[in-house]
């Protein structure tokens, strides 16, 4: 028999810059079993450094802290906190008031191992009672200041399609782009508002996909700041090796020790570094090796793990018996493409689904 939707909204104190929290727990420690009776979890995060694990790895992994933990400490070892970003140089972050400034993260690191480490914002699990759901935060703490974290899962029985719908979002002619569909100008949000509207959606999800001939592009959910977009993850598509060997050398306190040097000499390099970063930080260099070894031999769009879909959740929380996207303040979809297409636009497929 179907039970009606749960929904349990939860916030989260993390214990350090990087952490793994058993959302599990914390659900029984506040309702008990209520959510072992439904087959199927919807955990969304509400930020944009720390999230949840794309179902393929966490079938692979695990969820547990000691499982995690080292495949995030690769992406760490990838992106080095404090490496020179350009998201991080405050200077330059006109959308920010001379007051915010000194309060804000320097954490360009937490967006793109967020990004490369397919972390979701809103994922689907089977649910098995006594299994943990990692909430991974990549930057919960800040100057020695904890971060509340905000956090909902969802559990349900089923889902089903009530509607879909199709967009076509203009790109440029540049070869690397990255779009903002909250954009107004793209109409993405008002098509999904129209359908769960249309359809009385409550609890639910709205999956943006890429169409099936879309090719050289993924999605993702992160902050849509320009330098970190523009810049920061336009060089790591550019060129992910010696985007990651100039970061690296930045942390070693030498960011100018790899040249432009001939493809062979930028992979030796950037084993060099990642044999040092390995003696310094303590990591598991089979973990490390293993992740270093793939990077070297493939194209930015496997490096990234850009995924060809994101979900939006849907939900009454906020206004009983009407649907809306529920979403945190600085998540956006992005669409980012490496390679121009055929023509200057994308194709996405809406899809609206309802849960019981």
């Amino acid at each position: 028999m179907s039970r009606t939707p749960v929904e349990f909204s939860l916030e989260l104190t993390p214990r350090a810059r990087v952490d793994v929290i058993d959302v599990r727990q914390v659900i029984a420690s506040h309702f008990g079993d209520a959510l072992d009776e439904y087959p199927r979890a919807l955990c969304c995060s509400f930020h944009t450094t720390a999230g949840y694990l794309d179902r393929s790895v966490a079938a692979r992994l695990g969820q547990r802290e000691s499982d995690v933990m080292p495949y995030i400490d690769v992406f760490r070892t990838m992106f080095p906190e404090g490496a020179g970003y350009e998201h991080d140089k405050m200077d330059r972050r006109t959308e920010l008031t001379e007051e915010q400034k000194p309060r804000e993260p320097l954490n360009a690191d937490s967006h793109l191992a967020f990004m490369a480490g397919a972390l979701r914002t809103c994922v689907s699990y089977p649910n098995r009672p006594g299994e943990a759901i990692a909430f991974v935060d990549l930057d919960g703490v800040h100057a020695g200041h904890v971060r509340q974290r905000r956090t909902t899962v969802l559990g349900y029985t089923g889902e089903e399609t009530v509607a879909q719908s199709r967009i076509v979002v203009p790109v440029s002619s540049h070869s690397l782009d990255s779009i903002n569909l909250k954009d107004p100008a793209f109409g993405v949000y008002e098509t999904c508002a129209q359908l769960v509207a249309r359809h009385g959606v409550t609890k639910g999800r709205i999956r943006l996909s890429l169409a099936s001939g879309e090719h050289h592009a993924g999605l993702t959910v992160n902050e849509y700041e320009t330098l970190l977009m523009r810049h920061d993850l336009g060089d790591v598509l550019r060129d992910p090796l010696r985007f990651m060997a100039e970061k690296a050398g930045h942390m070693l306190g030498n960011p100018r020790a790899i040249p432009a040097k001939t493809l062979d000499y930028a992979k030796y390099d950037l084993v060099r570094v990642f044999n040092k970063l390995v003696d310094t930080l303590g990591l598991r260099e089979s973990m490390v090796e293993s992740v270093l070894s793939r990077a070297i031999g493939v194209p930015a769009s496997r490096f990234l793990r850009m995924k060809r879909s994101v979900s939006l959740l849907v939900s009454d929380r906020d206004s009983a018996g009407t649907g809306a996207i529920v979403e945190g303040t600085y998540q956006s979809p992005i669409l980012v493409q490496w390679h121009r297409g055929q023509r200057p636009a994308r194709v996405l497929d809406v899809t609206l689904t309802r849960f019981v």
